[in-house]
């Protein structure tokens, strides 16, 4: 007579993230160095966790950190870049769009920052830097022209 058994897999599936965000996206070095310890100081003694796996958590959360500090260095270079371009803007007469939708002219004479967000300001009329169509040249006129095909 023989007996035949199967082994699963120990352990249990985590939630799966089905909102589209990153579930990781709020956790610094701090919490990651409190859920770590959280971990050896709860593991098995007789089965502890492999020096080799705690090094590459390490690493990967080292990896994670920079990326992060480099993503918020590049959002702070892409910002400063707007505000230098929204400057340059500064007297000159310029076509865009409104952020009330509305197809205006003007002269920039002020630039500001709302939410991170670089504007120009064409007496009271605020325009999102990436709505700016076109720069007029001094003397010309703007004509706003549908480029939409129908067919």
């Amino acid at each position: 007579m023989t007996s035949t058994s199967s082994v699963g897999v120990l352990g249990t599936q985590g939630q799966q993230n089905t909102s589209g965000t990153d579930a990781f996206a709020d956790v610094d070095l701090d919490d990651f160095l409190k859920l770590l310890i959280a971990e050896l100081s709860n593991q098995d003694p007789m089965e502890p966790m492999d020096n080799n796996q705690i090094l590459q958590q390490v690493s990967q959360i080292q990896e994670i950190e920079s990326n992060k500090r480099l993503s918020t260095t590049l959002e702070s270079v892409v910002m400063g870049q707007n505000v230098a371009t929204a400057a340059n803007l500064l007297g000159t007469t310029i076509a865009a769009l409104s952020d009330q939708a509305e197809w205006i002219t003007g002269m920039v004479d002020r630039v500001s920052l709302e939410d991170g967000v670089t504007k120009v300001h064409i007496g009271d009329q605020t325009i999102d830097l990436k709505n700016v169509a076109e720069i007029v040249p001094e003397g010309s006129t703007f004509t706003v022209t549908d480029t939409t095909e129908t067919q």
